[in-house]
């Protein structure tokens, strides 16, 4: 008999693989139970610091199985709920919206580093360094590209896929530093920030107490 999947999360105001994970699993329509490592923690702080070797947060446990990476965690419950499209079904869709997951699980540094995932905080005017700039260009730019190929209003067509749960951390990175977009991606940013789970996650992110002082950027 099945049982129930745990999903092991980080911070919900500061983990950006947690809220990756955690909304992969609510578009797949698995039910699961959280359970939070308190972001006070020395491994999870060094994790959301990005000074971790390896992100083993988040971590989805189902009928026996420990999946751990975020893009294998995407993958299984895809396999495990075909029915629920977190894949576009045509191989060509498909294939791009694995290479721009690729693209977000291994690249933007620069965006991470300078643009800490804090949804608590909002930082009007926020000065945008030049090498966090061409990262934010970059994330326009496969943005764009998918709404012009695919129509919209997600970046694969009419339902939220495995792609606009990797791009949604950056959803609200973009609100809390203020940064100036073009007409449709700020659309798109509404769009992510008014669906059900990620208004869910962010009334939580909410309540959290402040524990991690180096992630709280004082400008």
């Amino acid at each position: 008999m099945a049982t129930k999947a745990v999903l092991t999360i980080s911070s919900k105001n500061y983990g950006a693989w947690a809220l990756r994970g955690w909304l992969m699993a609510k578009l797949a329509g698995l039910p699961f139970t959280e359970k939070v490592i308190p972001p006070d923690d020395p491994a999870m702080k060094a994790e959301m610091l990005l000074l971790a070797p390896s992100m083993l947060v988040p971590s989805l446990q189902h009928n026996g199985i420990k999946v751990w990476d975020t893009l294998a965690i995407g993958e299984y419950l895809n396999e495990v709920k075909p029915k629920a499209g977190l894949l576009p079904a045509d191989p060509k869709a498909r294939a791009h919206c694995r290479a721009i997951c690729g693209e977000m699980h291994f690249g933007f540094s620069t965006l991470r580093g300078a643009l800490p995932m804090n949804i608590k905080a909002h930082f009007p005017g926020f000065k945008i360094w030049s090498r966090a700039q061409a990262d934010i260009d970059r994330v326009v730019a496969i943005w764009q590209e998918c709404f012009e190929t695919y129509g919209g209003p997600y970046l694969f067509g009419k339902q939220p896929c495995i792609a606009d749960a990797m791009y949604a951390p950056v959803v609200t990175r973009f609100t809390t530093y203020d940064v100036p977009l073009d007409p449709d991606s700020i659309a798109y940013c509404q769009r992510i920030l008014a669906m059900p789970a990620m208004q869910e996650w962010i009334a939580a992110a909410k309540l959290e107490p402040d524990e991690i002082d180096e992630l709280d950027a004082e400008f």
